[in-house]
């Protein structure tokens, strides 16, 4: 799925220059509708690979847009604290309020990612951390709220190339650490659990987005764009009190659980028994999966 963030698509500064107003008049105007209707959240999350532009884009977004109205959290290590609850606890914490949009620099997939690359989870532990997020996001899609997600790409030479950049430029080079250079030696192995975790987790309601971010210029267009048009629909197709949603529908699961096992046509015997006498375990019949 990332074969097409890997094209080498670029904007030059002139395109940007002349395309740059026009977008953040438009984003503002959204964000003002949003703020001013609060109708719903939106929920933005910035992931990608070390390199790819992911803190470039957030400030950016910062800049073209009103602040007062954005919350953006750098969700890092768990502290003991959060540790100590379920894992999702602290996202929750964090969620914007509606009318506002909530900037997520770091998710709920950044651990279960690493920690099956790392080799601390196997595959069963990766499946069922996604099946944790699949029901956070559907609940979040429940109550109203637009979930956008972006995932900043670069190939493994791009990479290089970017984080070798990063580190000869003086002004630059307290941005690239030894874990950086740790993961893009795993770089194939993330790419795997990349691909799993992807797909699994982009759905109608909450899809992945995935953005070339080797040219700054195109990466901050795109994903800009992208959020804007999000932010129209939902504006433009909801109403201003719009009715309680409904639970969307989960994915059809193949496996079978005890309660589909059931026989439910099973009845109990109507033999009739006095008021107040003991039931023997031979009056009911128990029904058979």
């Amino acid at each position: 799925m990332f074969e097409s963030a890997e094209l080498g698509h670029k904007l030059d500064k002139a395109t940007f220059k002349m395309r740059e107003p026009e977008l953040r008049g438009a984003l503002l105007e959204a964000q003002f509708g949003l703020a001013e209707r609060k109708d719903f959240s939106v929920v933005v999350l910035i992931g990608g690979v070390d390199g790819a532009g992911k803190g470039e884009t957030v400030n950016t977004l910062n800049f073209w847009m009103d602040p007062r109205h954005i919350e953006t959290n750098a969700m890092g290590e768990a502290t003991q604290e959060e540790r100590e609850r379920p894992r999702m606890w602290r996202f929750w914490r964090a969620l914007p309020p509606k009318g506002k949009i909530g900037i997520f620099f770091g998710s709920w997939y950044t651990a279960p990612i690493i920690d099956r690359v790392s080799g601390r989870t196997d595959d069963a532990d990766l499946e069922t951390s996604i099946d944790e997020i699949l029901r956070f996001e559907a609940m979040l899609a429940s109550e109203g709220t637009l979930v956008l997600k972006y995932w900043l790409h670069l190939s493994k030479k791009q990479q290089k190339r970017r984080l070798n950049a990063l580190e000869k430029n003086p002004e630059t080079r307290w941005r690239v650490t030894d874990t950086d250079w740790e993961r893009f030696k795993l770089y194939d192995d993330f790419r795997e659990v990349l691909e799993v975790a992807l797909r699994r987790t982009s759905v109608p309601h909450a899809p992945w987005i995935v953005v070339e971010g080797a040219n700054s210029n195109y990466r901050m267009v795109t994903t800009a764009t992208s959020l804007l048009e999000g932010l129209c629909s939902r504006l433009d197709n909801n109403p201003p009190r719009p009715p309680k949603p409904t639970l969307p529908k989960l994915p059809k699961r193949e496996d079978r659980n005890v309660l589909q096992a059931l026989d439910l046509t099973r009845q109990l015997p109507r033999k009739k028994v006095s008021p107040g006498a003991p039931i023997s375990s031979g009056q009911i019949k128990p029904a058979v999966a």
